[in-house]
């Protein structure tokens, strides 16, 4: 029977400390996710006003991914060896100062830029609070500590949705960029005074040392776990279709190709994330209690989202009945808490001084697939005259690809987990005196 498992020695007590601290961190990931996903309501905006065409605008969201992705390894060995706060410090500043230079670029080219510096500064958010969760809350609460993280980060995202699509309307490109920028000065101030890596007398032992041998040697253990290289591809397989919809490509999907206008979209774009949020306490709860649904749940995410999906775009007439863009979104929400669960596999298959590298390469598998998503849509709705039906099928491509790494990965994954289990359970018995 599958229980929620007891208290390890030296677990952090967690409790309200714990939960204000961290919840620093979260704050600092809300505001990111805010700034990561205030293009997808304007991206119509940036087309008229850059004056580029879908792969153009494409890029912004492409480059910005790539720096992310690109990031999240070295992002991971970062907090392994400097800690939480100085990493979510840096972070915060670049993601600021991107935010606040697309508010003011004159041009295609540095708007750019300034999503990629954006990209580099949001990139250091999650892994640092994963890694912040794990220091202060015990670790049988990990998989719920990690959804309710994820939950506030669709919070942020909520937030793009209505508020900053409601500023874009009403007070322009400059005012609503440049005004979101000082949430970043906000979670600066409360970083730099209030947050503490660990609680006190719970010191990490001193980091090894550093140089390339070091680092080579921390990726290389890491993606040796079976358990790593699954929660990569849990992670690569369910992000990112909510991602690819959220983050640029929904809000046209559903004006041009739909016909819907921009306020009904937007209450679309809403539903996905206040599903997201949802299913979120729902799969954190499950998983936390009965570990063995982890990959029947990341499993069953992918066919329900392919499924619907599929129906979406193969409805015969020019338009899909409300009803099911209801359905489309709702199941939509269920692809980021998927996405949590690729931790819940790397988790367990790391020892602490690796978690943020795990955690980095996990993360890495939905962005690289989002990334891809969002270059192949553009470039087919160039090439077909903007015909959203081919275009969107590209998801398809890589739903295959990563259910068939998930299984070949499951079986051995399992076997690791239940060596690891009875050999920590000698442990526990035979402790010397």
């Amino acid at each position: 029977m599958n229980r929620e498992p007891a208290a390890l020695p030296g677990d952090p007590p967690g409790g309200r400390r714990a939960a204000l601290v961290w919840g620093i961190g979260v704050a600092v990931y809300f505001v990111a996710v805010i700034f990561r996903t205030s293009l997808g309501v304007a991206g119509l905006d940036a087309a008229d006003r850059f004056h580029v065409n879908a792969s153009a605008l494409s890029t912004f969201s492409i480059l910005q991914l790539l720096v992310y992705a690109g990031m999240q390894i070295p992002v991971g060995l970062m907090v392994d060896r400097l800690g939480t706060k100085k990493v979510l410090t840096l972070g915060v500043v670049l993601f600021t100062a991107g935010q606040l230079g697309f508010a003011l670029s004159p041009s295609y080219g540095t708007a750019l830029a300034a999503r990629a510096l954006l990209g580099c500064g949001d990139a250091m958010t999650f892994i640092s609070v994963l890694r912040l969760g794990s220091r202060w809350f015990p670790a049988r609460r990990g998989p719920f500590v990690a959804q309710v993280a994820a939950l506030f980060g669709m919070a942020g995202n909520l937030v793009s949705t209505i508020v900053v699509s409601r500023m874009l309307a009403g007070l322009g490109w400059t005012a609503t960029f440049a005004g979101s920028a000082a949430a970043g000065a906000v979670v600066l101030v409360l970083l730099v005074l209030f947050l503490k890596d660990h609680p006190e007398g719970r010191e990490p032992p001193p980091a090894e040392h550093a140089g390339a041998a070091f680092v080579r040697r921390q990726i290389a253990l890491s993606w040796r776990e079976p358990g790593t290289r699954l929660g990569m591809w849990v992670h690569f397989t369910t992000q990112f279709p909510a991602m690819v919809f959220l983050l640029l490509w929904g809000l046209p999907f559903l004006v041009e190709a739909q016909r819907l206008s921009r306020e009904t979209a937007g209450g679309l774009l809403t539903l996905v994330v206040v599903s997201n949020m949802v299913v979120g306490l729902v799969y954190g709860q499950i998983i936390a209690r009965h570990h063995a649904a982890r990959a029947p749940l990341a499993l069953g995410t992918v066919a329900a989202t392919a499924t619907v999906w599929a129906a979406t775009l193969a409805h015969p007439g020019d338009r899909a009945p409300m009803w099911l863009l209801i359905t489309l979104c709702a199941v939509l929400g269920a692809c980021g808490p998927a996405s949590m669960i690729g931790f819940d596999f790397a988790r367990p298959a790391n020892p602490p001084e690796r978690q943020g590298t795990a955690s980095g390469i996990v993360n890495m598998g939905g962005f690289v697939a989002s990334m891809t998503t969002l270059l192949a849509v553009g470039v087919l709705l160039d090439a077909t005259g903007d015909d959203y039906r081919i275009a969107l099928s590209s998801v398809f491509v890589l739903e295959m690809l990563g259910v068939t790494q998930i299984l070949r990965l499951r079986a051995r994954t399992a076997r690791r987990e239940r060596e690891r289990l009875v050999a920590s359970r000698v442990e526990a018995v035979h402790v010397p005196a």
